[in-house]
């Protein structure tokens, strides 16, 4: 049996963070509803590429990597509410983006038994609660983009909705310690889920540089923490190599036959000398080819820079089961997984 077997899900979110949650509930077993209005998601328009989707219509490939296996009905807001609130108080989770405010308007009071998790973009208060968001705004405004990029380069943003996935992902976490609250008072919850509090929190060690007093900045594949830590050139493309730790350092240094000074075994002292360590490292890179560097450098965290097809396509996501069919359609598997006894199988 999996885990939230038996738990209904009422998927009101369109766009990805809300719908990635919901996904995720439902790949650990629960029974997801996803309402949608009359043209539907968003996202089944945005394309090119467009491919078949779980019910045979021809939707955008965005939109089939955070709905799989949910049910899908149409309502139309407006005029239906009291099917709205009738599902809501049959649930025993619902998931809202509309702006602050909207949910309870349309819903009004809520059963107590049932857990409501509120996304949006900046969270049901504060002087910016109103204001739209997608995820590139939000890249934007919570600083990352301006750590993101070669350093005499553009600002760019994470090649992915970055905070729309973490934030899901947060909404998860959040719903599944409302859920074990729940079977201790019989109480739901009201959960507030923000793409904004999200970027922040994930700003991680960079965020706490900067409360150090320390301004972060693009560094392109680099690490404002750690040298050597970044992509370098071999004979056929890029090659990542991260060093993290004084053992590390002396492996890569015996497996290249680096000439480089004591100190340097001190990562204070190679960030501090950054631009020749990683003149060195680069030097040596360069006579070889990304499956010699990846023999080369066993025991030091290091990989090819591969192409999204190239990743798809490695062993380990196939052994991994990385990839699924579902109703006829390939999508991303989920990376929720239990170990199993070896004579059974995770339904995760």
């Amino acid at each position: 049996m999996q885990p939230l077997s038996g738990v209904r899900v009422l998927d009101l979110s369109r766009i990805l963070a809300g719908p990635h949650a919901a996904q995720s509930l439902g790949d650990l077993g629960a029974e997801v509803l996803k309402l949608e209005a009359p043209w539907g998601d968003d996202t089944r328009t945005w394309g090119p590429p467009f491919q078949p989707s779980f019910d045979g219509e021809s939707v955008a490939s965005y939109f089939l990597s955070c709905n799989r296996g949910k049910q899908i009905q149409t309502v139309n807001i407006k005029k239906e509410q009291a099917r709205i609130k009738s599902l809501v108080a049959e649930s025993d989770i619902v998931l809202e983006n509309f702006k602050p405010g909207t949910f309870d308007a349309i819903v009004g009071d809520v059963p107590d038994n049932v857990i409501v998790c509120s996304i949006s973009g900046y969270g049901q208060t504060g002087p910016r609660r109103d204001e739209v968001a997608f995820d590139l705004t939000m890249q934007a405004r919570s600083g990352i983009m301006s750590i993101t990029g070669d350093a005499e380069g553009a600002p760019a943003k994470v090649g992915v909705a970055w905070i729309d996935v973490m934030t899901g992902m947060n909404a998860v976490s959040t719903i599944l310690a409302a859920l074990y609250q729940r079977e201790k008072t019989g109480k739901g919850a009201r959960i507030d889920i923000s793409l904004w509090d999200t970027a922040l929190a994930s700003l991680v060690n960079q965020g706490h540089n900067a409360l150090a007093g320390i301004t972060p900045g693009r560094m392109g594949s680099a690490h404002p923490n750690l040298v050597p830590y970044k992509a370098f050139e071999a004979k056929d493309g890029w090659f990542a190599i991260g060093v993290g730790t004084e053992n590390q350092w002396h492996k890569l240094v015996a497996a290249l036959a680096l000439d480089v000074p004591e100190h340097w075994k001190d990562n204070s002292a190679r960030i501090e000398e950054r631009a020749a360590v990683e003149a060195v490292v680069q030097e040596a890179v360069a006579h070889h080819d990304r499956r010699d560097l990846e023999t080369l450098l066993t025991g030091i965290p290091c990989a090819p820079v591969n192409t999204v097809n190239e990743a798809l396509a490695d062993e380990q996501t196939g052994a991994r089961g990385g990839l699924v069919e579902h109703k006829g359609v390939m999508t991303l598997a989920s990376p929720l997984r239990f170990l199993q006894p070896s004579n059974e199988k995770s339904d995760v």
